[in-house]
């Protein structure tokens, strides 16, 4: 269940809460289409999925570079290399011990539970897929559902600090501040629909970047009328 917040504009007053959808289609007016993940095929955007966290998009292309430079961005690529090799290949996306251990440890998945075919993990049925990549070394909710909704193209909402900033100044929240019930607010409300998911995602990575940052830009916002925080902050700044 989603929280309402309170607006801030007298005491006690209690306003709507915006849908999500109003929210979307806000951020999509603003940015238009986001045409996401970058990536030149399915396991690209695995391994991309495994490499972003905890560094930069640029980082983690930069790493990418690497792979298809060495002709290593793909199952068997990553098959044939040493870890050490690996790692060297991806140092530029930091951790890259730890990332490389990640990258063996889901072709360690791809062959002994789906024999080495991507296209069959990628289309095994979505909750099973989802277990399995939960339950393998280094993967956790986000970059599984990353590899669910960019890779195999099924109808999982991701959930990243940015939409935690966002929405909680929004004051839409779930009643538990925790992946599974941020993840399930999304996807109660909204249409099962990969497309949608999608460019949602991206909007609200977008609108994390150029706005609502760690200090936010709120005079610049599109949704400045509707968050509560923003209206606090613009009014204490004047």
């Amino acid at each position: 269940m989603a929280k309402v917040g309170v607006t801030g504009r007298g005491p006690g007053v209690r306003e709507r809460r915006p849908s999500l959808r109003e929210i979307h289609d806000r951020l999509l007016a603003a940015y238009g289409p986001q045409c996401w993940w970058p990536g030149e095929s399915p396991f690209e955007v695995i391994a991309g999925a495994i490499l972003i966290p905890q560094t930069t998009w640029p980082n983690a292309a930069k790493a990418l570079a690497n792979l298809r430079a060495a002709n290593a961005l793909s199952p068997d690529g990553i098959r044939r290399l040493s870890e050490e090799d690996l790692e060297a290949l991806i140092r530029p996306s930091g951790f890259f011990r730890g990332k490389a251990s990640k990258l063996k440890a889901f072709i360690a998945l791809l062959d002994e539970r789906y024999g080495g075919d991507l296209q069959g993990l990628l289309s095994a049925p979505g909750d099973e897929l989802r277990a399995a990549l939960l339950a393998t070394h280094g993967i956790g909710p986000e970059t599984a559902d990353s590899i669910l909704l960019y890779a195999a193209e099924q109808p999982y909402f991701v959930i990243d600090a940015y939409t935690q900033r966002i929405f909680s100044r929004l004051g839409v929240t779930p009643d538990a501040d925790n992946y599974a019930d941020w993840q399930e607010m999304f996807m109660r409300e909204l249409a099962r629909d990969v497309a949608l998911y999608n460019e949602y995602h991206a909007l609200i990575v977008e609108h994390g970047k150029r706005v609502c940052r760690t200090v936010p830009l709120c005079a610049e916002c599109v949704l400045l009328d509707i968050c509560p925080t923003g209206q606090e902050l613009t009014s204490s700044a004047s």
